[in-house]
């Protein structure tokens, strides 16, 4: 955001004759008369990200040598708020959840509050191969640069940089909605890794999901001695399993059902009264989601009455679908075609789910992608 005025969260009308079209064939978009860019801004903020570049790759080393899981990020939570108070920000550690945060900065008078979220947690059995290691860095670069923007040109408004813990499966952010976190926001703003061309955007929405966890309980009793006598809970999770396979052929391609199974004390010769599946279910928006959830529901019911077993659903939490912001997104792709490389709206996690998803639902938000890329396997010794 370049600067504090009430269009600024306004699309900005383009030139007589300008064609907007959500694809890289798009030709580059001249300024409008209007639009909140300013080339000397930008200049700023490039400057001040080259500046920081070695200490913000430090600290993506630092927390990718570090992972920690959903709730656990203490380290990072630790060299995070420590980054931001070295740079003038006004730091909340343990901000309504012991791994969150909050850093702020205020210049002038008035004005409006931009939010960012930087997410700090790892993957379990994988580290930071989801790549927050780079958010975390995004987030706090992103809220420096403006700070300085600020600064040199004396605009009035206020910064707040979130730090989000539990994005994997826990859904922090959601609870940091729920606790009033993003309420002084007037438009909140994050990205993402994800694979794509060198120098491109994404400006992808991303999948509604919802976790669902499926308890079924039987009857032990000696799977060769007497199995009449049980009730068997992990055949009741896996009929469940199959009555979602046999759904799938019916559902539209861009949705998903999956999940695991898990149990305790099982042996092989012991019939188990409990089994847990563990399944989430997702389509690309949270309307299209709840009608798929109806018809995923009766089929664990079907399963605990097929084998003699009761069953407990537990909904854990719904994650939205992104809702990105046009005024937001419009400018974006318009400085990135002009200045760094490419847009696109099908890269980025348009597969995935995240819990940014719910915040872009409560307040104006953008969420863009950027192309991580690699050298091919042949080009690695």
């Amino acid at each position: 955001m370049t600067n504090i005025k009430p269009q600024a969260f306004e699309a900005a009308p383009a030139p007589p004759g300008t064609v907007w079209r959500p694809d890289d064939t798009a030709p580059a978009v001249p300024v409008c008369p209007d639009t909140v860019y300013r080339e000397d801004i930008l200049k700023t903020i490039e400057k001040t990200l080259h500046g920081l570049d070695g200490e913000l790759r430090k600290l993506s080393v630092d927390i990718h040598d570090h992972p920690e899981l959903a709730y656990q990020e203490h380290h990072a939570h630790d060299v995070l708020t420590a980054f931001m108070a070295e740079h003038g920000f006004k730091v909340t550690k343990h901000h309504h959840l012991e791994t969150a945060w909050l850093a702020s900065f205020e210049n002038g008078t008035g004005g409006r509050t931009i939010g960012i979220n930087s997410e700090m947690d790892a993957l379990q059995g994988v580290g930071h191969a989801c790549g927050h290691n780079l958010i975390a860095i995004s987030g706090v670069a992103v809220a420096c640069a403006i700070k300085a923007v600020f600064e040199k040109f004396n605009i009035s408004g206020k910064i707040q940089i979130l730090g989000t813990p539990a994005e994997e499966g826990g859904s922090g952010k959601v609870k940091l909605l729920d606790c009033g976190a993003y309420k002084e926001m007037t438009a909140c703003l994050m990205c993402h890794p994800a694979p794509g061309p060198k120098g491109s955007v994404s400006l992808s929405s991303c999948l509604a999901l919802e976790r669902i966890h499926v308890e079924y309980f039987g009857h032990t009793a000696h799977a060769a001695l007497s199995p009449w006598e049980g009730r068997n809970a992990l055949d009741a999770a896996v009929l469940g399993y199959n009555n979602i396979s046999a759904l799938r052929q019916q559902l539209k391609p861009t949705h998903r059902v999956h999940g695991i199974f898990e149990g305790k004390d099982w042996a092989p010769n012991i019939i188990p009264d409990y089994a847990k599946f563990i399944c989430y279910v997702r389509a690309p928006t949270r309307a299209e989601q709840k009608e798929t959830m109806k018809r995923v529901l009766p089929c664990f019911e079907a399963a605990a009455l097929a084998t003699g077993c009761t069953s407990k659903v537990t909904v854990m939490g719904a994650t939205y679908d992104l809702r990105q912001n046009k005024a937001l997104g419009d400018e974006v792709a318009h400085i990135v075609r002009s200045k760094y490389g490419s847009i696109d709206y099908e890269w980025g996690i348009k597969s995935a789910s995240t819990d940014f998803g719910n915040v872009t639902y409560a307040i104006p938000a953008l969420h863009p992608g950027f192309g991580v890329c690699f050298p091919p396997p042949s080009a690695v010794v």
